[in-house]
């Protein structure tokens, strides 16, 4: 999993990197007459939405794997009678993680938001020029928190495996004390 969500973390920030290039390639679209230039800022504000689809979904798939994995860790320990601290090590692994996908995909928010008030065309567009260097700055600082949160999330991800690992090791050991099947 954790290099599932390695690469996948990867990905969104490219997009992040990649669409914020877009915007600085494109300029000022206030200025702009030439229509090859507004469709380029169409592309820009396509990118954007598909670059916070893919921040969330990534932010959510580590949410979704702690609440899952979390649930897998509390059942099986007690099925099989294991020591408690399994579950609340899982707990605590989930609560280190969970605050840094939160953060992570407000932050996505906050970017959608501001390039929302800059655009031009939109229902803000007598004020949108003074939003554009808001949506540049906050844009590439949020991008900047939400690579950071990318990379807190990753640790508990890891440390969740080798948990799971950990309890798999104790279920085979249950399992041949009580002389059940143990599979390979």
């Amino acid at each position: 999993m954790a290099n599932a969500f390695a690469r996948a973390a990867l990905f969104a920030v490219a997009l992040l990197v990649a669409t914020a290039g877009l915007g600085l390639w494109i300029g000022d679209l206030h200025a702009a007459t030439d229509p090859a230039v507004l469709r380029w800022g169409t592309v820009h504000r396509l990118s954007g939405m598909f670059t916070a689809l893919v921040v969330l979904l990534v932010n959510s798939v580590s949410v979704t794997y702690f609440i899952g994995t979390g649930r897998w860790c509390r059942e099986v320990a007690e099925t099989y009678r294991l020591a408690p601290a399994l579950v609340e090590r899982s707990r605590r692994l989930k609560r280190a993680a969970f605050p840094f996908a939160v953060v992570g995909m407000l932050s996505m928010v906050g970017i959608v938001a501001l390039g929302g008030a800059a655009d031009p065309g939109g229902g803000m567009a007598e004020r949108s020029r003074e939003w554009a260097t808001w949506h540049l700055v906050g844009g590439i600082g949020l991008a900047a928190v939400i690579a950071w949160c990318f990379q807190a999330q990753l640790q508990p991800i890891r440390d969740q495996h080798d948990l799971i690992d950990e309890i798999m090791a104790d279920v085979r050991r249950e399992r041949v004390a009580r002389g059940l099947d143990v599979p390979a």
